[in-house]
């Protein structure tokens, strides 16, 4: 079946710093699904005449690529905006305990059901999640995303040196992900990926195993945690004296390869992004957890000048928001206070095909281009009375800015998946 829509429509296929040609701009446009796929997109007057005989939907707001959440958790949902503590205290008072309720196969339902519905109501389409150590909490979340033709990455958490009821055995972590990548991974639109929690959290024998299982599964991604907080990077430095940093930690087991994908990467000497530039392993960046954990703020000058890959996560529980585009702002905060000025088609890049190409999805979502996954979100510059006045009578880029400063989860209007509407403001 085809059918069309009618809308502005915008999308950064590649980052604009050097490139303004990445930034594809249609101010009154025609995008046109065939069985999911984008099949045309350009001006409503070049392509109607083409399309005339098929039925077109006029699509409010503006239109662009599905949000891409690069890292977050979905069993902290119940525990975004714990107060109080720091990354490794935070985690032991907030997240642990949260985490063990993962054994219950039907608690983990409720939650990834609600987790996944949260995403579509902030206009994300796609993500890489941390489950728990629990294999069934991979199925509940596989399971929901499957329904909704969610384009989900996850993979069971290893964590031998995890607190009691909340860690395995390099045996059984390895046996547990084998199982998960036969049963799921390229089942629908779903991937897998190998997920040490963070170097603290397994021995260096399930380390090992962790780069074994990446190098026999050459399609799936490494997903984990690196330099976040300062105390953090201190305990990996003191517990592997050996390692040149904590990036040379997952190096020695084989966890730095093209299809890594680091959280955060806040604390990072040059050598590190020497390193992750030769390997192409790249940085979900977090801004939102970062400044609610204190942590710091991650350094895009400092990544500019290295090249390195980079995408951007919500990081919920420790993220205070489900909201990619309101996570595009506070990464302009957190460049700010590293004197870099992020310039908004940038930050949209990076919410969409720059988050995408760290995944390795870059080529079926993320462009909104003919071939791609129809997956987008339809954002409402006039979501508030704030916004709607800030971005009366302004161009492109001002009100692209104002949206990501300003808007939030009340800015997506529509969220639609494989060109079928999987949220609509209007009729939640």
């Amino acid at each position: 079946m085809i059918h069309a829509f009618r809308a502005e429509l915008l999308s950064v296929s590649r980052d604009p710093t050097d490139d303004p040609d990445a930034v594809r701009h249609e101010p009154d446009g025609l995008l046109v699904i065939e069985d999911g796929l984008v099949i045309a997109r350009g001006a409503y007057t070049e392509l109607s005449g083409r399309f005339s005989d098929i039925p077109v939907e006029v699509l409010p707001g503006l239109v662009v690529p599905g949000f891409v959440d690069a890292h977050v958790h979905y069993p902290q949902t119940d525990r975004i905006a714990a107060h109080g503590e720091q990354l490794l205290d935070w985690l032991e008072r907030h997240i642990f305990p949260a985490e063990k309720a993962f054994a219950d196969k039907a608690h983990a339902d409720t939650v990834a059901a609600f987790f996944l519905d949260e995403l579509l109501r902030n206009g994300t389409t796609s993500a890489l999640v941390f489950p728990t150590v629990h294999e069934q909490s991979v199925d509940a979340l596989f399971e929901a995303a499957l329904a909704r033709d969610m384009r989900v990455i996850s993979g069971k958490v290893l964590m031998d040196l995890g607190p009691e009821g909340l860690n395995d055995t390099p045996a059984s972590g390895r046996a547990a992900s084998e199982a998960l990548i036969r049963r799921w991974h390229g089942r629908g639109r779903l991937g897998y990926a190998v997920t040490p929690r963070f170097a603290l959290a397994s021995s260096d024998a399930q380390l090992a195993d962790a780069g074994a299982l990446l190098a026999a599964h050459p399609d799936v991604l490494m997903h984990t945690h690196l330099a976040e907080n300062r105390r953090e990077c201190a305990a990996v430095a003191e517990r592997f004296p050996e390692a040149a940093d904590y990036l040379d930690v997952y190096d020695r087991f084989g966890l730095v390869t093209p299809r890594s994908v680091f959280a955060h990467g806040i604390h990072l000497p040059d050598r590190t992004c020497q390193r992750l530039h030769e390997t192409g392993a790249g940085i979900a960046v977090c801004p939102g957890s970062n400044f609610f954990l204190g942590s710091g703020c991650f350094d895009f000058a400092q990544a500019q000048r290295h090249g390195l890959r980079l995408g951007l996560g919500t990081d919920v529980g420790a993220g205070t928001t489900f909201s990619l585009l309101h996570t595009q702002g506070l990464a302009y905060q957190a460049a700010q206070l590293k004197e870099l000025a992020l310039d908004p088609f940038r930050a949209l890049w990076l919410a969409t095909a720059g988050s995408a190409d760290l995944l390795h999805i870059g080529d079926r979502v993320g462009r909104l281009e003919p071939g791609q996954e129809a997956d987008f979100v339809v954002l409402d510059t006039a979501a508030t009375p704030l916004l709607a006045r800030r971005t009366r009578d302004t161009d492109l880029a001002q009100r692209l800015f104002a949206l990501q400063v300003l808007g939030d989860d009340r800015a997506a209007m529509r969220t639609y998946l494989l060109g079928r509407c999987a949220w609509n403001r209007n009729k939640p």
